[in-house]
């Protein structure tokens, strides 16, 4: 069995965000078909106005990510400066100073090193339950599951059908789908769903004849499917190689369609990348080489990628790619008309503030390290008097007249060195 389950994934921590994803899409979905009566290419719709909502949603990180990197490139000449005027110094003063003035530099057009980072480190959780919500819709579009109650509630009903769908499962190849019929209750209700949404049309003649007693359920629930779940004549559920397999025979118009579909993926992924800008990599060309092969390899994976994943889950990639293509032409002209020298002005009140922090801190470290030495120099200073002390002493009782005090104790010490010895 295959360690994907297309039910709704309870991860602790992509499971809520995923759950909260699916929610607002079925609101979407609901509002189309309901309200709107929308009932071809319902998901299809769905998915694009959806793909609409997140990178809305998502927008303000978006500006701040491309502020970032418009910043990088007009503060490089100026990072250029104090990298060559501390270059080859490596005593620990000049590397203090440098990393102060590197501070000084970012404080003054208010980014951060890390900012852009930060940014992709908030998106991915939301891309990744993304991707488990268009994997498997039935899962999380309670409107859509809808759809396959009755014929699922005759099908468990059946003498013998945990066998019958384990045959349709195998004869499907649908290895990316693991399912369990020997559950109960709502969750074998939920396997069901799973390997019917994902069946070809072959795949629902199989289920039709394995039950020919609801043979018209199932034409009805495939009926209502096809209309919600297809998108310029390709079934969303399918992924684009299957249907170009199933139809290159026969049907060359629809298996031309299918290919279309990571190619669009390809191309819109292409142009994203070729209208991002990016942070400035200065001297590093290493590190521009592997940014560089990164752009090359991040469409080319979307193309391969988009073959074997369903084409649903390709419409959100190109959505996106569009989406953000569109949102990168309003902020390129934006950022180009951005007033540098007003940035800096802002910024000079919270550079200060910051500056003067370090400065406190500074100073605190250079008194607990004088605050050490003179520690140190007073231990030293008194362990000279003690020993000075001593030897002043030593003299004194060598001095010591007949009969004093000082003399009985210089006879007392001698007797005692000269029996130790023996």
């Amino acid at each position: 069995m295959s360690a994907i389950y297309l039910t709704a994934y309870s991860g602790k921590f992509l499971g809520p965000i995923a759950q909260g994803l699916g929610w607002i899409m079925d609101q979407i979905y609901s509002f189309l078909y309901n309200v709107l009566g929308i009932h071809n290419g319902t998901i299809a719709i769905a998915i694009i106005l959806f793909t609409i909502v997140i990178y809305l949603c998502l927008f303000p990180l978006t500006y701040q990510q491309q502020k970032f990197s418009m910043l990088q490139r007009k503060i490089q000449p100026e990072m250029k400066k104090i990298q060559e005027k501390y270059k080859g110094k490596k005593d620990q003063m000049s590397m203090q100073a440098m990393q102060e003035e590197t501070s000084a530099l970012y404080d003054k057009y208010g980014v951060h090193p890390m900012g852009s980072c930060v940014q992709i480190l908030i998106q991915m959780p939301i891309l990744f339950a993304l991707y488990r919500v268009f994997y498997n819709i039935p899962a999380y579009l309670g409107s859509v599951k809808g759809i396959f109650d009755g014929m699922v509630t005759g099908i468990v009903a059946t003498d013998g059908f945990a066998a019958k769908l384990e045959s349709i499962h195998k004869a499907a190849k649908l290895t990316s789908v693991s399912v369990d019929f020997s559950t109960k209750g709502q969750t074998l209700h939920n396997y069901v769903v799973d390997l019917a949404y994902k069946l070809s049309v072959s795949g629902w003649d199989s289920l039709r004849e394995s039950f020919p007693n609801l043979a018209d359920s199932i034409t009805d629930t495939q009926d209502k499917l096809s209309h919600v779940n297809y998108f310029l004549s390709l079934n969303i559920s399918d992924t684009p190689l299957s249907l170009i397999k199933a139809n290159f025979g026969g049907n060359f118009g629809l298996a031309f369609l299918a290919l279309l579909v990571p190619v669009f993926a390809y191309l819109t992924q292409l142009l994203n990348i070729e209208m991002m800008p990016t942070a400035s990599m200065g001297d590093n060309d290493q590190m521009a080489r592997q940014m560089k092969t990164m752009n090359m390899l991040m469409p080319l994976m979307s193309l391969f990628i988009s073959f074997t994943t369903p084409v649903g889950l390709s419409i959100y990639w190109i959505a996106g790619a569009l989406v953000r293509t569109v949102q990168q032409i309003f902020l390129n002209r934006h950022f180009e008309n951005l007033d540098i020298a007003e940035i800096v002005e802002k910024n000079k009140e919270k550079a200060a503030i910051k500056a003067e922090k370090r400065g406190i801190k500074r100073e605190r470290m250079m008194q607990y390290a004088n605050m050490s030495t003179k520690s140190m120099n007073s231990k030293a200073d008194i362990s000279a008097d003690k020993i000075d002390q001593l030897n002043k002493a030593a003299e004194a009782r060598s001095k010591a007249g007949a009969g004093s005090m000082a003399s009985k104790a210089n006879m007392v010490k001698n007797f005692n060195e000269r029996n130790s010895k023996h």
